[in-house]
């Protein structure tokens, strides 16, 4: 432009964006029940997420040694999700070389307490392409691997105060399979409405990011 240096305009375009973001950011604090400190938890992970996708990579699974291989996403979004387990999981084989290829889907999947024992029901992991005879059912039962005062603990909690179990995600850590389980309790349409919103924002907040990054 005439009269205008490029580091002015550049400028002046990003002092743009900062203020529709604001704006963006006001409304929907205005019309949500987000408190301060949970809109900043979302800039910040949508900061942190863009940035990886910026560098060439997808988010990766938070702990040291850590490799994420399936996440129920669902259960984020139908649940408010409480006390979080790590269980080990008995498999074959097979089964981990499919892990080791991603090849695993925790949709429809739930947990199951009996006996005294703790159970994945619907978990599915697809053939080892070289298993053969080896290979078992992709949605057997598999047993999770507790501890007896944990186990009691989430099973007295789904009897006395109606929680659900559900699994969240399925890793290695370091060389061992792990999944994450949680006690649970069902959202309400308002709380569905809510997580969306949350959603949409932290999209927003991802978008906000990646364009500001590029013009400065």
């Amino acid at each position: 432009m005439e009269g205008i240096s490029l580091v002015e305009y550049n400028g002046r375009n990003s002092c743009l964006k900062y203020a529709k973001a604001v704006i963006f950011l006001l409304k929907f604090v205005t019309e949500t029940s987000f408190d301060f400190s949970g809109i900043c938890d979302i800039i910040y992970h949508a900061e942190e997420n863009a940035q990886s996708r910026q560098n060439g990579s997808e988010p990766m699974a938070k702990g040291n040694g850590t490799k994420l291989i399936a996440q129920n996403k669902k259960a984020y979004h139908d649940y408010f999700i409480e006390d979080v387990y790590q269980a080990g999981i008995s498999l074959v084989g097979t089964e981990v070389k499919s892990l080791r290829a991603g090849k695993c889907s925790l949709k429809e999947s739930f947990i199951r307490i009996e006996n005294g024992q703790a159970f994945i029901m619907n978990m599915h992991i697809s053939p080892y392409e070289q298993g053969n005879i080896f290979n078992k059912d992709p949605l057997r039962t598999r047993r999770l691997l507790l501890h007896k005062n944990e186990i009691r603990k989430i099973a007295a909690q789904v009897q006395a105060a109606g929680y659900t179990v559900v699994p969240l995600k399925v890793y290695f850590d370091r060389s061992l399979v792990k999944v994450d389980i949680a006690l649970a309790k069902g959202k309400k349409l308002y709380d569905k409405r809510e997580t969306i919103a949350k959603n949409d924002m932290r999209r927003q907040a991802e978008k906000e990011f990646k364009i500001r990054n590029l013009t400065l």
